[in-house]
């Protein structure tokens, strides 16, 4: 083995050993390119890294929910043409005070003239602040209405029933809701339409009223297009849009989640009506006692 040679380095004062030309390791292609490249190559390629990162942030988290972003931002417009406004709540929006409500509560100016009250989902659970808002809605003045949140996990049939135990309609209420926005992945398209009406039917004959449809747009031109649907009244969900892309006949339209009230913490859902007051008020239940005219008419 040949003697390895103590190299000295001046003024350094330490000693290196010398180990032969295999001692240091060549650099790869990848890192001899970067030294070649010019300093402009750098902020280019800096610059298409973060063109690349803000397209794909864009396209997977902002671009689908597009609305949210805009509602973060305060960019909550109002349907044109519109002056009965409402709101849906459930105990997601906690304990409300309903003075402060019914005092200054304002959508773009307008009193609010109805609220949905969610009462009950699937074929055991209750809201549990549903008894305390239904009473409530109607003490400050309020049109009110009841909604059920249908289940997949459930026969229609016992989630009919548990809403019409849980629920006592009065006249001046507005016909019951069914909220269904989901579809079970072991049932067909048909099954599920059967069940659908299954809840309907039981409800309408329980309470001599047709019941309020509410979905969102693409669910109901998915699912619920077939014309024995049209019948019933339509509650569309369509967030942040100056119009509806649905071309047939609807009562309410949900066209906000982010709507903000006095009386209320956190985020409330607004509402308008396709029509006039008395238009409303004509919709409830009884109101051919109420207000002289049929709820509706064939």
């Amino acid at each position: 083995m040949p003697k390895r040679r103590v190299v000295r380095r001046k003024g350094v004062g330490i000693s290196h050993t010398y180990h032969g030309p295999r001692g240091r390791r060549k650099p790869g292609f990848f890192v001899r390119m970067l030294r070649h490249m010019p300093g402009w190559a750098y902020w280019v390629g800096g610059a298409a890294v973060v063109a690349v990162y803000v397209y794909f942030f864009y396209y997977f988290f902002v671009g689908p929910f597009g609305f949210r972003w805009r509602a973060m931002y305060g960019d909550v417009s109002y349907p044109d043409g519109y002056e009965i406004h409402g709101i849906d709540i459930s105990h997601h929006q906690g304990r409300i005070n309903w003075d402060e409500l019914k005092d200054n509560g304002q959508i773009d100016h307008c009193p609010i003239r109805f609220v949905m009250i969610k009462a009950t989902e699937g074929a055991t659970r209750t809201d549990e602040n549903f008894r305390e808002n239904f009473y409530q809605a109607r003490e400050n003045g309020f049109t009110r209405g009841a909604y059920h949140f249908y289940s997949v996990h459930t026969p229609a049939e016992e989630q009919a029933y548990h809403f019409i135990n849980t629920v006592k309609l009065e006249n001046g209420d507005l016909p019951p809701v069914l909220d269904v926005e989901h579809k079970p992945k072991n049932q067909s398209d048909e099954d599920f339409k059967y069940s659908v009406l299954r809840w309907l039917h039981l409800v309408e004959n329980h309470y001599q009223v047709k019941p309020i449809i509410y979905t969102y747009f693409k669910f109901k031109t998915r699912y619920l297009s077939d014309p024995v649907f049209d019948q019933y009244p339509y509650w569309i969900a369509h967030y942040y849009v100056d119009s509806l892309e649905y071309q047939g006949a609807w009562k309410f339209w949900q066209h906000t989640d982010v709507g903000r009230l006095p009386g209320i913490k956190g985020n409330v859902d607004f509402n308008i009506y396709n029509g006039s007051y008395y238009d409303l008020r004509q919709m409830t239940i009884g109101s051919q006692e109420t207000i002289g005219e049929k709820a509706y008419r064939d």
